[in-house]
């Protein structure tokens, strides 16, 4: 019992897992952002476009009776199909993955501009081709003689 609970708790302190966590719970509060983005801003001017329809209550009686709501279709104890509720959920996962992808891509950029390039530190042998560390004076592979490469000063 000593050991599972060394090997669990050696587990949770790795940093991937609280990355991890960490990631999830941001995940969640960012989630909740995007959500009401969606059903607050975004979902009202789709309605205007499409002539102030209500996608949620699209739906399908499985009795072939027609119900002016989901509501009142479910008092009756009709099954109904809720596809308007089902296309809401697709129009929501298009937006957060927009905006997921949008982050990102500004997540990215801005890293890009922190990373500075590496210096290098091989080249290729003019006589075999191959790759060489940068100060090597011999090629390793065809012992051919190479130029030194001049020292920048600092």
């Amino acid at each position: 019992m000593k050991k599972f609970f060394a090997e669990f708790k050696k587990f949770i302190a790795r940093g991937n897992v609280i990355d991890m966590a960490v990631g999830i719970i941001i995940g969640g509060a960012f989630t909740s952002i995007v959500s009401s983005l969606v059903k607050d801003i975004i979902m009202p001017a789709v309605s205007i476009l499409t002539g102030n329809q209500d996608f949620t209550n699209w739906f399908y009686a499985v009795d072939g009776k027609t119900y002016a709501t989901i509501e009142e279709a479910t008092e009756a104890g009709v099954a109904t199909i809720n596809y308007g509720v089902f296309i809401s959920y697709i129009i929501d996962f298009l937006i957060i993955a927009l905006v997921v992808f949008i982050f990102v891509s500004i997540v990215n950029k801005a890293r890009k501009k922190d990373e500075a390039p590496k210096p290098k530190t091989t080249k290729v042998c003019p006589f075999c081709k191959s790759e060489v560390h940068i100060e090597a004076t011999k090629c390793p592979h065809c012992v051919s003689e190479l130029e030194v490469p001049a020292v920048e000063e600092k």
